[in-house]
């Protein structure tokens, strides 16, 4: 029988060093941009892989600075490619210019899409956030491999955060590069129909059940016990499923009722992002059969 599950302990004291390269192993470097936000946390890292030929992961937003950083990091050395995460702007914003200063081509999981189609007069709360024109030279696959001159990475699809999300097991070794999918400061925003829950929680099984197990996320400090941390994610999650369940038990309700019961003391800064994951919650609810909703706008839940 298994035992409980791993407590959830969020990381907030990573120091950023925003412009320095900081080594975290032989062959990885990260390089942290200075766009902190709430979403962002200290800023989105992007990391140098590999030595002779290497390549830049998560090139990071649109600033001259963090161009400037990430140019002395790679220094005379030819960069093999630029690889994406995903196509969110704080992962990807400066990518062209990279491509234009290097001659790396871009090699990604294809252009930004949504996971599902939108719905009758339903909104992409977070379609602004993302690069829609960017295409890659080279798409990429789960399971595909990336050789570099004594390193190789293997593709790992990992959507839900977005469907073209994926992440970067370096070969050989404990790591592996986990984009927005896992973040030791936080959990992951999941926005429909961006993002899907469903997805989410399939693709953190997913990493649960591969050999990397150093966690190295685009925001906050590395995460040394990824596999834990990752059950400890899945069962937030699910908690969360639970808490919903329970408070539709005394009757329907809407999801600014629901926010305000499971999140009765959260900021406003952050109660848009709370509002967003919620939805996709509640819409996973909804494909499992475990709750109904009637209305087009303002809908109400129930308990099944």
């Amino acid at each position: 029988m298994p035992g409980p599950a791993p407590a959830l302990n969020f990381d907030t004291e990573f120091d950023p060093q925003w412009g320095t390269a900081v080594p975290v192993a032989p062959g990885i470097v990260r390089i942290t941009a200075p766009n902190a936000s709430p979403f962002t946390f200290k800023g989105t890292n992007s990391y140098l892989i590999g030595n002779d030929s290497p390549v830049v992961v998560d090139p990071g937003p649109d600033s001259d600075p963090h161009l400037e950083a990430l140019l002395a990091a790679i220094g005379k050395r030819k960069l093999e490619a630029i690889l994406l995460t995903h196509t969110h702007n704080d992962h990807c914003a400066l990518a062209k210019r990279l491509h234009q200063a290097t001659g790396a081509p871009l090699w990604f999981g294809g252009r930004h899409r949504l996971s599902r189609q939108k719905k009758l007069f339903e909104i992409n709360p977070i379609a602004r956030s993302s690069d829609w024109s960017l295409v890659p030279d080279r798409t990429l696959s789960d399971g595909d491999t990336i050789d570099l001159k004594g390193m190789s990475l293997t593709v790992i699809a990992t959507p839900g955060h977005c469907a073209n999300h994926l992440a970067f097991g370096i070969n050989g070794t404990p790591f592996i590069l986990t984009g927005d999918h896992v973040m030791g400061w936080n959990s992951t925003l999941v926005a429909v129909p961006d993002g899907s829950m469903r997805d989410y929680l399939e693709s953190l099984e997913k990493l649960e059940a591969s050999s990397w197990t150093f966690y190295l996320p685009a925001h906050g400090g590395s995460i040394v016990r990824g596999k834990r941390y990752a059950e400890a994610l899945k069962a937030h999650r699910l908690h969360r499923n639970d808490q919903i369940i329970a408070a539709l038990q005394s009757g329907p309700k809407s999801t600014r009722a629901l926010l305000d019961l499971i999140y009765p003391d959260l900021p406003p800064r952050v109660r848009f992002a709370a509002r967003m994951t919620l939805g996709a919650h509640l819409e996973y609810l909804i494909e499992t059969g475990t709750i109904s909703a009637t209305g087009l706008l303002g809908r109400r839940y129930t308990a099944i």
